[in-house]
């Protein structure tokens, strides 16, 4: 992968996207390292699940991180993603203070679109670093979520306006 890297005009770096790169953590991580060494950049597109011990080794190898924070309510990632929203709160923390990081959210309608929560979103990135990017993503029904409506573009307005009391950069997305 390091040396198709280096072989290809004009390119920068690796990214590790479009499947979670913690299974697959040792390639990424001797990839990661074989990366920076050839003096390319390195990119995670990742769910933020991944144990501190891991991602800690993993950071210094690391130039950038978009972490997906599905939603921000205990419940939201209990009942909806089968998970712990202070796993990947960590993970946000622990990756800020060591590479560049952004933030994307889908926003769901009923289950994660409520202004106040963007809002508790955004103050709670602001805490860590007020120029963290946010991504608010539109939902557009597949697979397994197929019974809600696409998030409206008023929804993803107001959310923008919300978040961006508290952040520099917020951004929409599939709209």
């Amino acid at each position: 992968v390091v040396e198709r890297a280096g072989e290809a005009p004009n390119c920068i770096g690796i990214a590790f996207t479009y499947n979670e790169p913690s299974i697959w953590y040792e390639f990424v991580h001797e990839t990661s390292i074989l990366a920076h060494k050839a003096g390319l950049k390195t990119v995670l597109v990742t769910n933020g699940y991944i144990s501190e011990e891991p991602l800690v080794e993993l950071l210094p190898y690391t130039d950038a991180m978009n972490i997906d924070v599905k939603g921000f309510t205990p419940r939201y990632y209990e009942e909806v993603c089968g998970g712990k929203l202070e796993d990947i709160k960590r993970t946000v923390e622990t990756a800020a203070g060591r590479c560049h990081v952004e933030v994307t959210t889908l926003v769901v309608p009923g289950l994660n679109d409520a202004v106040e929560e963007i809002g508790e979103l955004a103050r709670w990135l602001s805490s860590i670093r007020k120029d963290i990017p946010l991504h608010l993503s539109r939902f557009f029904p597949r697979y397994r979520m197929n019974d809600k409506p696409p998030t409206p573009k008023e929804t993803l307005l107001a959310a923008k306006a919300e978040a961006e009391k508290y952040l520099t950069y917020v951004y929409l997305g599939n709209v």
